[in-house]
């Protein structure tokens, strides 16, 4: 359901009125198109009324499987009279340009009318269009929206030129209780409608939204997707509950499913005792997938128990023949998966080296080799990898080796949104570590921005590793994200990684860079080899040259996670132009530091100091065309403040030093902070380009430090404001 509304015009709402029904009733819409589709009918039904000038109140968009329905309240029953002066040329302007005016207007030359004003005499055009009834407006513009309807799949029939996304049987419009009077593809416009297939298939007519919707639900058709939704939510619970079991939660499937049936009849159904042995992902991803079916849990044990089917109509024999036929299905389906799982438990068993061997002949790129390549060069990274998280080389090299292996299984071939938990159970029943087991079903991990970050050592060796290797081999074949196009989810694989980093314990900062690049030798030796009599030195300069591009690629993603944390882009900036860039924990900790810093009153006005320094600075240098950058000397001070100032700094390096080499931001700032009283003070006793050059020189080597010292906190000159 959408709703949108349209703020009344000149007429306002005091005219006569009426609300807009309109329906179009067709087969089977299918369920991931519906919510669009009711998006896009009241965007383009009431951009179309606004267009013409018609004042309308809220309007609501709802759809079953074989209805799109707009509800419109409060339409202005005309729209306004229009009257218009333009402006034209000059009197005495050719005549071309005065027939192209009044072509441009829409008006003869002898409707022109000649008027003085303090520039001349011009020709004048007075456009009058009178306001016409709603209804001739919502029959022109309704035709042009149907047959231009943006579904993403559309089809004709029978023999008409009409193309919907499944035929269309009827339109329902009414404004008020009036039929709006129009046709498209011989199909009439008109006030009735039908309620469920099953139920009440006969036609009926409706004078209103209200009685068209009371109307509905007698007939079966629960109008609102949201209510049907409700309705097999709490009547799957209320099952469950009574049996002492819970449905899994799955509010994409239950979207779905509320958008199969008009009328939702909930029915728990009986799984095999063959099959509760499945592991329950197994179970939920068969029925989910195959038969739309929900999950039902026991929560003591977690195994998958039941299963709940929502039905379209009520049954003489309250749903036993059609959970009878769903279970015959189901049976059949939970076979194959059963078939599959003991097929892939034989080749586990037996350490699962059949499923390794096979990935030799499964291509990763046609530039980087098989899956068998890629992993062992993420081997070789995880085994770098794993001292600097905290993990043993050893068992992440093992667990590298084995995380890709379910991919040759059978089950992940039936269901590869599996593959990966897959792993897990498989690599339990070769015998794996717990660790190697976690690893296999989390070195995916994080795929999306809400994802859970794995935090097992090995875990996050092999998962980083996985990544590395991802975006250095595309990096190396010159395969980067351009635009709007990442086919290799390159975006969500370094952001991947930056989280990955931020959430571990230990500082990957001082290995990162390695790492990356020793990613890009590995994923370009075929390329060396095919340089040939390149030189070393070439090699070694491209790998440089690709580390710092994708190192600049994960800056760019590091900006949109901070921007997502409220840190403002100048400060990100700031930071970023800092030694150490490499370092994202660093990078990250001084970012919220700044940012907290230049949000207080001391930050904002030490910036502001800051500047003005710098500003006066930059002038002077840029006029002597010399550098002040040292030699500030106390004894030639000649103001309180000015030596105020000297003491203020040598106590706030020598406090922000130490933090920072502890990365102690929040220290760091608090001494900063200290600076801002003595800059305050000394820009308003002391004037710094004075006829003395003696005094000017030292004064502006003393705005140097003052510039020195917070540069080493951050880069303000980058800061805005």
């Amino acid at each position: 359901m959408m709703t949108v509304g349209h703020s009344p015009g000149t007429n306002g709402w005091t005219e006569a009125m009426a609300d807009l029904l309109l329906e179009l009733f067709s087969e089977e819409i299918p369920a991931r198109m519906q919510r669009k589709a009711g998006d896009d009918l009241a965007r383009l039904v009431t951009s179309a009324l606004i267009e013409a000038g018609l004042d309308h109140g809220p309007a609501q968009a709802f759809v079953t499987p074989r209805r799109l329905c707009l509800s419109v309240e409060g339409l202005a029953d005309r729209s306004p009279d229009v009257r218009e002066e333009r402006r034209g040329p000059r009197a005495d302007a050719p005549d071309q340009a005065v027939d192209g005016f009044c072509r441009g207007a829409g008006v003869s030359r002898d409707a022109l009318e000649v008027r003085e004003d303090k520039k001349g005499s011009f020709y004048y055009a007075v456009i009058e269009a009178p306001g016409r009834p709603a209804n001739e407006i919502i029959a022109e513009a309704m035709p042009g929206i149907i047959r231009n309807f943006p579904w993403p799949k559309s089809m004709r029939w029978g023999g008409g030129d009409l193309r919907w996304v499944r035929p269309l049987h009827s339109i329902l419009c009414i404004l008020g209780e009036t039929v709006v009077d129009f046709e498209v593809s011989g199909i009439v416009a008109g006030n009735k409608t039908q309620g469920h297939r099953f139920h009440a298939p006969d036609a009926f007519a409706v004078t209103s939204f209200d009685d068209y919707r009371e109307k509905l639900a007698t007939a079966h058709v629960v109008l609102d997707s949201h209510a049907r939704a409700q309705t097999i939510q709490d009547a799957a619970a209320k099952m469950a509950r009574a049996e002492g079991l819970e449905v899994v939660e799955d509010r994409g499937l239950l979207a779905e499913v509320a958008g199969l049936v008009e009328w939702p009849v909930v029915l728990m159904g009986e799984i095999g005792a063959d099959f509760l042995d499945l592991p329950p992902e197994v179970l939920q991803t068969s029925m989910r997938e195959h038969q739309k079916f929900f999950s039902v849990r026991d929560p003591k044990s977690g195994k998958i128990v039941r299963f709940v089917t929502v039905a379209n109509r009520e049954t003489a024999d309250d749903g036993a023949t059609i959970l009878a036929g769903n279970g015959k299905v189901l049976a059949a389906r939970l076979s194959d998966a059963k078939f599959f799982w003991e097929n892939d438990l034989r080749v586990a068993r037996e350490g699962g080296q059949a499923w390794l061997d096979k990935l030799a002949n499964v291509t990763f790129h046609n530039k980087l080799g098989s899956v068998s390549d890629q992993i062992d060069r993420i081997a070789a990274l995880a085994r770098e990898i794993a001292p600097v998280v905290g993990a043993d080389a050893d068992v992440a090299e093992e667990a590298a080796r084995f995380a890709k292996a379910d991919l040759s299984s059978e089950m992940v071939g039936e269901f590869p949104e599996l593959q990966g938990l897959m792993g897990r159970y498989y690599a339990q029943e070769a015998g794996k570590s717990a660790e190697v087991a976690a690893a296999a079903e989390e070195h995916y991990a994080p795929l999306g921005p809400n994802d859970a970050v794995p935090v097992g050592q090995v875990s996050v060796a092999v998962a980083l590793a996985e990544k590395i290797d991802r975006l250095t081999g595309f990096w190396a074949i010159d395969e980067k994200p351009t635009g709007s196009k990442d086919p290799f989810a390159l975006r969500r694989a370094a952001l991947g990684v930056i989280r990955l980093v931020l959430a571990t314990e230990r500082n990957l900062g001082i290995c990162f860079f390695e790492h990356m690049k020793n990613g890009l030798v590995r994923n370009a030796v075929a390329g060396f080899e095919d340089w040939g009599t390149e030189s070393a030195e070439k090699s070694q300069a491209d790998i440089d040259a690709w580390a710092n591009d994708l190192l600049s690629f994960f800056h760019d993603r590091l900006k949109v996670y901070l921007r997502d944390q409220s840190i403002s882009h100048d400060v990100i900036d700031a930071c970023l132009a800092m030694p150490g860039n490499d370092d994202f924990t660093l990078l990250v900790n001084r970012a919220r530091a700044l940012q907290a810093f230049v949000a207080s009153d001391d930050g904002e006005n030490l910036k502001q100091g800051y500047k003005r320094a710098a500003n006066i600075l930059s002038q002077a240098e840029e006029k002597d065309g010399v550098e002040y950058s040292y030699g500030a000397d106390v004894k030639f001070a000649e103001d309180d403040s000015e030596r105020a100032l000297f003491t203020a700094l040598d106590t706030s390096e020598a406090a922000i030093k130490p933090a920072m080499e502890a990365e102690d931001f929040a220290a760091a700032m608090t001494a900063m902070a200290a600076l801002r009283a003595p800059i305050d003070a000394f820009f308003e006793a002391v004037q710094v380009n004075v006829d003395n050059d003696i005094v000017r020189r030292n004064r502006l080597n003393l705005l140097s430090r003052i510039r020195n010292v917070m540069g080493q906190v951050a880069d303000f000159s980058r800061l805005e404001g």
